[in-house]
């Protein structure tokens, strides 16, 4: 194909000649490739920018099916705008549209009463609403050294937002749980190409389900508006502090039973050592794993940005985001020195223990010359960001002092 000039722009007509011609070309092995679609690479860098319908330019790790990654500049703001919010995709047959006239919600299983609920349904029930970051787990994988195969994102596979909704519990309980429920499990509207890959479906225990403190919802509207469709129109699973891989998209059935499921992505995939802080080496594998569940810690400069130029002698604005698995934020502390002394950042508003804490600081560089800035957090816990990265197989859960580089003059 002739490369486009950048950014690529995917209208809805565009969008769906491609999929119907990637469902006949590309099917897919489990995880992301690196593939590209009518993009254009630019100078100097190893980016691929697509617009796809209702997004901005996003990074483009793999277009069939999509992975999409948020631009650094657009966590600027606490909530991550709808048309930023990064995409990860795992089967290829992705919905490309969704008639609310005959979608429907399916609650089965090990239930008293099997549910068939509308958008309307949903939409007449008590709603709630819960800031939560939604974060791959794999996040940050192409920082691992040594290398893991996997979707190569940077840091920019995550994102904030309002999550309206009805609480997973209140749908469970209106189906009724028969006695010795166990978990129940998540599938939404996408599809594999081929019989040999498994469809991705996720579970939850009962008791994480049920429990109101965990804040478990089945969302409609993202920051006060529908899903889009690439971020799980028309209701995805929202499980605060857990990593996105069970925040299930384009939900579509909750089946409970009375036993632990062993599909292929909680036996098999995302899964992490039982070792503290999810540690291995290559040369001596956990031998004992479990599927990965809730965040750990993490902190990001936001501004400056990473080379940023800024002015010798006069007083700039470092600012950034913290969260981690449900704790909430108990401190930030910037360094500029490369770690030799910290500083307590200001945490700006509390929108809610799941979500961002914007943090705060402000350093005069004291002469021109490069600078290592680093910023780490502790959650109300006692979690904190460690000054050497983790390591395992998967590229999972990384967590360390982050860092930036600058030069003032």
């Amino acid at each position: 194909m002739t490369p486009q000039k950048l950014p690529y722009v995917l209208d809805r007509r565009a969008w769906l000649r491609w999929t119907g011609v990637a469902c006949l070309t590309h099917p897919l092995i489990a995880g992301c490739g690196r593939q590209t679609a009518e993009t254009l690479e630019p100078a100097g860098t190893s980016d691929f920018l697509m617009r796809f319908p209702e997004k901005v330019a996003l990074r483009v790790l793999n277009d069939r099916p999509p992975c999409l990654e948020t631009p650094w500049s657009y966590f600027g703001e606490d909530l991550t705008p709808n048309e930023a919010f990064y995409v990860r995709w795992h089967l290829q047959g992705i919905p490309t549209s969704v008639d609310l006239r005959t979608w429907r919600l399916k609650i089965g299983g090990h239930v008293e009463k099997p549910l068939e609920l509308s958008m309307t349904d949903l939409r007449r029930m008590e709603a709630v609403s819960v800031a939560a970051v939604n974060q791959c787990s794999g996040n940050s994988r192409s920082l691992a050294v040594p290398h893991v195969p996997g979707a190569q994102w940077r840091n920019g596979a995550m994102g904030n937002a309002r999550w309206t909704g009805v609480p997973l519990r209140a749908l469970l309980r209106r189906a009724g749980l028969k006695a010795k429920a166990v978990q129940a499990t998540f599938n939404g509207l996408d599809e594999a190409p081929l019989p040999s890959v498994p469809d991705f479906v996720k579970a939850l225990d009962i008791e994480h389900a049920l429990q109101a403190e965990a804040e478990v919802l089945v969302a409609y509207e993202m920051n006060g508006a529908p899903l889009p469709l690439l971020n799980g129109f028309p209701v995805r699973l929202v499980v605060p502090g857990w990593y996105a891989t069970y925040w299930i998209k384009a939900l579509s059935e909750i089946v409970v039973l009375p036993h632990r499921f062993d599909g292929y992505w909680m036996a098999k995939a995302y899964r992490i050592p039982v070792t503290a802080g999810a540690n291995e080496t290559p040369g001596k594998l956990a031998t004992k794993t479990e599927p990965i569940g809730r965040m750990n810690v993490r902190s990001f400069f936001v501004r400056p940005a990473a080379e940023e130029r800024l002015p010798a002698g006069r007083p700039c604005e470092l600012n950034g985001v913290a969260f981690n698995g449900g704790t909430g934020i108990k401190k930030v502390q910037f360094s500029t020195d490369g770690g030799a002394t910290w500083m307590d950042a200001r945490l700006g508003d509390d929108l809610g223990r799941y979500s961002f804490r914007r943090w705060r600081g402000e350093w005069t560089p004291p002469a021109a010359g490069e600078y290592r800035l680093q910023v780490r957090a502790a959650g109300n816990d006692g979690e904190t960001q460690t000054a050497t990265a983790n390591w395992n197989r998967g590229g999972y859960m990384r967590n360390v002092i982050e860092e930036v580089k600058v030069t003032a003059g």
